[in-house]
């Protein structure tokens, strides 16, 4: 099958249904690479409108690099798309970026009394009008030039008596002053260069293969939105979206089909803003029934929602052979920081259990050196299989000699019920399982949902 038509296939639906729930005063963003941006434009046009299409956003998010056979792909496409046609009535912010000092040596040149810095602007505008703004000023006729005042001959005046306006003794044409400490900055244009990507060192970073800078939400949700208004993000990821509108203010409704992704948000915006956060996570299982429900549709998606009730991580993003470990907690419990990790290793079981999956745990645990198994099961365990992991033994924390027992078995119910694993603590044992997000140190409020 072609790739690319079963993606567009998969996008036609849903961006009909993103236009339907969309507000009159709402913005679309589409972000793609080159490849797929002519034949998903074709497929805005025909679900939007041409009159509703804005911009074609250029954004450069990484640096030049050699290409064998072409020019280095350095650049993704991000359309803009407006609910109301021709653009009228959507919320619009314009957004800019702090003026160079190359840009500021070359433009406020001019030094007033005061020491400010300014530079000299356009007062005139093309073409003729009728009114205050086509009025001679001073002995100056715009009309007879083709042009027309940028303001009344009334404001004119005000910034005249003010000091704003520069009368060139040569009698040329008045000049606006403009001061340097009022810019807002450039004006951002459709090519976005002063935006990296995430790479390898960057803070930011969670390990996600898609992850994309906060920087780059944040200036497209601050441009389309207001505080208070709601942002959708229907392939969010590892909540870059959703993190960017609870920064700047905004409600938000996060979308995702795998609990994995789910899991790694959950855990980003509890690390960045704490237990002051409240959200609800609509399409997960919250009882045994619906454990077993997930388990008999996708093995995978069980496993990766069972893991994420523990903070583990899954050890494959793919569906595959994972040699008896589907899941990983990794922790430092020594004080020497150049040390390999110590590990948690899971084995998650959507079905019958027997005392056979105890004893392989317990060869895998023994075959990599991890400190602790653990296996997740919906089922009770047998007594032979409680029996074999309370003889295999202990694992003692470097820090404090505190034992754990090696082996253990916990029940989706127990999860659910609260009942954690038996672990060296976080004051003690540093948790390395996820890179960590930033902790964020404004109050937060309570927002809406994510979504599976």
């Amino acid at each position: 099958p072609n790739d690319m038509m079963a993606y567009l296939a998969m996008m036609a639906p849903r961006l009909v249904e993103l236009r339907r729930a969309l507000k009159p005063t709402g913005s679309l963003y589409l972000h793609c690479d080159p490849t797929a941006s002519h034949y998903l434009k074709l497929l805005l046009d025909g679900v939007f409108d041409r009159e509703s299409f804005q911009s074609e956003i250029t954004w450069k998010r990484t640096g030049t690099h050699s290409s064998a056979n072409r020019w280095g792909p350095v650049h993704d496409i991000i359309f803009y798309y407006t609910r109301a046609a021709s653009g009228k009535g959507h919320v619009w912010n314009r957004q800019y970026v702090p003026l160079g000092d190359e840009h500021k040596a070359r433009h406020y040149r001019h030094v007033d009394a005061k020491g400010r810095r300014y530079t000299h602007g356009e007062l005139t505008a093309p073409g003729t009008r009728n009114g205050k703004s086509g009025q001679p000023w001073k002995g100056f006729d715009v009309t007879a030039i083709g042009r027309h005042w940028m303001t009344t001959v009334d404001k004119l005046d005000v910034l005249f008596v003010e000091g704003r306006i520069y009368l060139p003794t040569d009698g040329s044409w008045p000049r606006l002053i403009r001061y340097e400490d009022e810019s807002k900055g450039s004006a951002v244009g459709d090519v976005w260069t002063d935006i990296d990507v995430i790479n390898m060192m960057a803070k930011e970073r969670l390990g996600y293969p898609t992850q994309k800078p906060v920087a780059l939400l944040e200036r497209i949700i601050a441009a389309s939105s207001n505080p208070g208004d709601l942002v959708l993000d229907p392939f969010c990821g590892c909540g870059t979206t959703v993190d960017a509108a609870q920064k700047l203010g905004r409600k938000w409704i996060g979308i995702d089909i795998t609990h994995l992704a789910i899991t790694l948000i959950k855990g980003r915006l509890r690390d960045t803003y704490g237990g002051e956060l409240q959200m609800k996570v609509l399409g997960e299982p919250t009882d045994l029934a619906g454990a077993r429900q997930l388990a008999a549709e996708n093995k995978y998606q069980f496993q990766w929602w069972a893991l994420g009730l523990v903070g583990a991580r899954p050890v494959e993003q793919k569906k595959g052979a994972d040699g008896g470990v589907d899941g990983k907690i990794l922790f430092r419990d020594h004080p020497d920081p150049k040390q390999k990790p110590q590990s948690i290793i899971f084995s998650v079981k959507g079905g019958g259990v027997g005392v056979k999956d105890v004893r392989d745990l317990d060869s895998v645990v023994t075959s990599t050196g991890a400190a602790i198994g653990v296996l997740i099961t919906i089922e009770e365990p047998t007594k032979p299989m409680r029996e074999w992991a309370a003889n295999t033994g202990s694992y003692v924390s470097t820090f404090n000699g505190q034992k754990f027992p090696r082996l253990q078995i916990r029940t989706i119910n127990q999860l659910l019920a609260g009942v954690t694993i038996e672990r060296p603590s976080s004051n003690v044992a540093v948790d390395e399982t996820f890179k960590k997000a930033q902790q964020a140190g404004a109050k937060v409020q309570e927002q809406p949902r994510l979504g599976l």
